[in-house]
């Protein structure tokens, strides 16, 4: 439960962060508690990922046919979505009714009221079930007992791998594999044509420090000891590190260090990459009807060194901003696009291997959905199930978090390291350099915790 620890002095400094980030909304926020929308449509803020894509196209037709709520989305990607609502959420300016976050963002935002407590409408709408919702998401969204966010899906990370490029090189992937093992497979597997493997070196804590910090964490790493002292200059650190860029570096996609995760999914759906390390979610897009990889691959556990599971934990989900004047239909259309409804929905008209999974204990119990999943749907759900965000490595740690560590300001440290690192990806410094560089960062963001 990424927001019971770590949680000294957090408050204050969300706060001071909030008062920066309302400088740097002034020039594009609306005004206090306006829509842009007008009228009684709601204003959403999403994520460009395939599954909320998909939503935008299905919202007229049946939630607002079925409502007479209109819904006016914008879409943007990964790193812009997540600056514009920080922007927007900790200015309270009212702009967007709702937005996706994540179970990182749910304690901060939490804490300095910048969300609609959701729990009352929960309980006042039994066919939303919220006991329906997996143990481990509910928790990362619930915040001293109450629930502020519900997960549109949720993901662990995973191998995903092509079957028939694998047959064709007489290579056969383990059923638990070991970095190790997945770097020689990932060399026999390259030929130039097909790459080994795709492994995100985008800049952005949410892009390249997530894969890379698993990594970190299975061969005995971590950001910061239980006492706050940075470790990323730590041979363990370096260690990972150094194998991450390398493997990325030999017989990763072209043009690694701009690839996140859109572009490996793109480059595994194309045929350009025997092997993918990313999110569970990323296989619903790879089964879809239509894909050219259907049936071609194969899934297995996020691969380990010294841990027993290195998977990691993490949901989009939809947060009503505190200042929005129409909750009551905020919560409306969240309670369509997370409940079973939306599920059956995509199920009917775009097939069950293309739902929004990992969020519903209904879902894998479902005979339809275990048909048509049934390539990743138990690894996915073994996955969400293994992951302890308070116990992720192989030494105690200050803070809760998987692939992130649980503070305010690891928005911007993770992102600036992942800079540092994508650089190196790149080839522009050595990972010995980039590491010096971030510890300095991690540095002065200790200093404030210790």
């Amino acid at each position: 439960m990424p927001h019971q620890l770590g949680r000294r002095g957090l408050r204050a400094r969300a706060v001071a962060g909030a008062a920066a980030m309302a400088l740097l909304a002034t020039g594009c926020a609306g005004a206090g508690g306006t829509s842009f929308g007008g009228g009684d449509a709601l204003n959403v803020l999403m994520v460009n990922n395939p599954q909320m894509l998909q939503l935008q196209k299905l919202t007229a037709r049946h939630f607002t046919e079925e409502t007479g709520i209109k819904v006016n989305f914008t879409v943007l990607p990964e790193n812009d979505v997540r600056d514009k609502i920080s922007q927007d959420f900790s200015n309270q300016a009212g702009q967007y009714d709702v937005g996706t976050i994540s179970n990182f963002e749910v304690p901060f935002f939490a804490e300095n009221d910048w969300l609609h407590a959701l729990g009352a409408y929960a309980a006042r709408d039994p066919a939303f079930d919220q006991d329906d919702i997996l143990e481990p998401l509910r928790q990362s969204l619930t915040v001293d007992g109450e629930i502020y966010a519900e997960p549109f899906y949720g993901e662990s990370s995973f191998l995903m791998y092509r079957k028939d490029v694998f047959e064709a090189a007489g290579l056969t992937m383990p059923a638990n594999p070991t970095w190790r093992q997945v770097a020689d497979l990932a060399a026999k597997a390259d030929t130039g044509g097909t790459k080994g493997i795709c492994l995100r070196g985008l800049p952005g804590w949410g892009e390249l420090i997530a894969p890379l910090t698993t990594v970190v964490n299975t061969m005995g790493g971590t950001w910061f000891t239980k006492d706050w002292e940075p470790r990323l200059t730590s041979p363990e650190f370096k260690e990972a590190t150094r194998f991450y860029v390398g493997l990325v570096r030999e017989h990763g996609e072209r043009g690694a260090s701009q690839a996140g995760y859109a572009e490996c999914l793109n480059n595994m759906t194309q045929g350009r990459t025997a092997m993918w390390y990313d999110a569970t979610a990323g296989a619903g897009s790879l089964e879809a009807a239509g894909s050219p990889v259907r049936g071609k691959i194969g899934y297995v556990p996020a691969p380990v060194d010294r841990t027993r599971s290195s998977g990691w934990l993490y949901t989009w989900a939809w947060g009503v901003q505190k200042a929005s004047r129409k909750a009551d239909d905020a919560w409306k259309f969240v309670s369509w696009a997370s409940g079973k409804e939306y599920e059956e929905l995509v199920g009917e008209t775009s097939g069950w291997a293309d739902v929004p999974a990992g969020k519903r204990a209904s879902t894998y119990d479902n005979p339809a959905y275990r048909r048509a999943a049934g390539a990743f749907a138990d690894v996915t759900e073994r996955a969400i199930a293994a992951a302890d965000p308070l116990d992720p490595g192989t030494q105690p740690r200050p803070t809760a978090g998987i692939q992130f560590v649980g503070i305010p300001e690891f928005t911007d440290l993770g992102t600036r390291v992942a800079q540092e690192i994508s650089a190196a990806i790149a080839g522009r410094q050595s990972v010995d350099e980039a590491l010096a560089a971030s510890q300095k960062l991690a540095e002065q963001v200790a200093e404030e915790y210790r």
